[in-house]
Parts: C-alpha cells; sequence; structure tokens
C-alpha cells in the first residue's frame, strides 16, 4: 500500500515514527499521524496554528488520551476525570497519564549499542490499530475520491474521520472533515 502514498504522505507517516521515537513512545498512534503532518505544514493552508494544536495534544495526552464524549460519558456515571487525574497525578507525579509505555530494547538493538553504533539502533516502531486504521481509511478515501494516490489530504481527512481526541482537537481549531476537504488541500 505504502506504494500508493506521495513523496508527502510518506514523509508524513515515517515522521510520525520519528514524532513516535521522540516522545518514547513504544507505538505510533493517531496523534503522532497528527503531529508529523502540523510539522510538514501540512494544516497550514487551514489556517491552523501548529503550536497550539501541539499544545492541545498535550492537554489530552495528560488525560489520558480521554475526549470530551469520554468526560461526558464519565460524567454520566458520576465520575470526574479531572479528578481523577488529579488524584493519578498525586499519587505518581505530573503527567502520568501521558507517561509513555516504556521502549522494548531487543537484542540486536542492545548488541548495536554494545558495538558502539546506537545510531544503527532506531529499532521497529509498530503502529496501533488505531494508526493502522488510519491508515487504511486514507485508502478508501483515495479511492472513494478516484484520487490515484494518498497524500496528506487524505491522511487528514482519514484522522477527521474517527472519533477521538485527535479528531476533538482539531475541530477545537476549526478543521473539521468538511473544512479540510473543501478548504485549500495538503
Amino acid at each position: 500500500m505504502f506504494e500508493r502514498f506521495t513523496r508527502d504522505a510518506r514523509d508524513a507517516v515515517t515522521g510520525a515514527v520519528d514524532e513516535a521515537r521522540r516522545a518514547g513512545a513504544a507505538t505510533v498512534a493517531e496523534e503522532h499521524l497528527l503531529l508529523s503532518l502540523l510539522a510538514l505544514g501540512a494544516l497550514d493552508p487551514l489556517g491552523v496554528d501548529r503550536a497550539a494544536v501541539s499544545a492541545d495534544l498535550a492537554v489530552s495526552r495528560r488525560r489520558g488520551g480521554m475526549s470530551r464524549a469520554d468526560e461526558e460519558a464519565l460524567a454520566g456515571l458520576g465520575i470526574d476525570l479531572d479528578g481523577i487525574v488529579s488524584r493519578v497525578e498525586e499519587a505518581h507525579g505530573a503527567g502520568a497519564l501521558s507517561a509513555p509505555e516504556p521502549r522494548r530494547r531487543t537484542l540486536g538493538s542492545s548488541l548495536r549499542s554494545a558495538l558502539g553504533r546506537p545510531e544503527a539502533d532506531r529499532g521497529h516502531v509498530p503502529f496501533t490499530q488505531g494508526s493502522k486504521k488510519v491508515l487504511e481509511q486514507s485508502l478508501r478515501i483515495a479511492l472513494g475520491r478516484e484520487d490515484r494516490h494518498i497524500s496528506t489530504l487524505h491522511l487528514l481527512l482519514a484522522l477527521l474521520s474517527r472519533p477521538g481526541a485527535v479528531s476533538e482537537v482539531l475541530a477545537d481549531h476549526g478543521v473539521t472533515y468538511a473544512t479540510a476537504e473543501t478548504g485549500p488541500a495538503a
């Protein structure tokens, strides 16, 4: 499928892996795809403030990736999400829910490091089910639009088509499926 991606879309996917590595994450999540699109400037034509979106993603991460819909559902059960986050942070430190899972080192990566080649220790960072669904959805969107290749626009539309914190943060900044589709495309 990767051969169907434009150069910019490939850069966005590989950039997502780099974003996950920088964050020390064990997996590439939807958030990393969005951060990569932001870094590439793919949302600039839509007037998105990169720093503000990144800050809002950090707030979502602090809350364990919970969206407002999740918060409302919990509130309906009498559970105060902010209260839970505060108690977890009191017990385990600030940002405890946003701390990435530790990356596992393989024997091969340990051996490369021991041989003095840590730069070769790039290791495989797997994609989460959600981020895999985004990549699959980007193909479906491209096919539905009768586009021959998957572009950054298709990746963005796929992110926006999935409920959750990423699409919610984008909507808070005026980026919805409809605005992305009709606005100046990346």
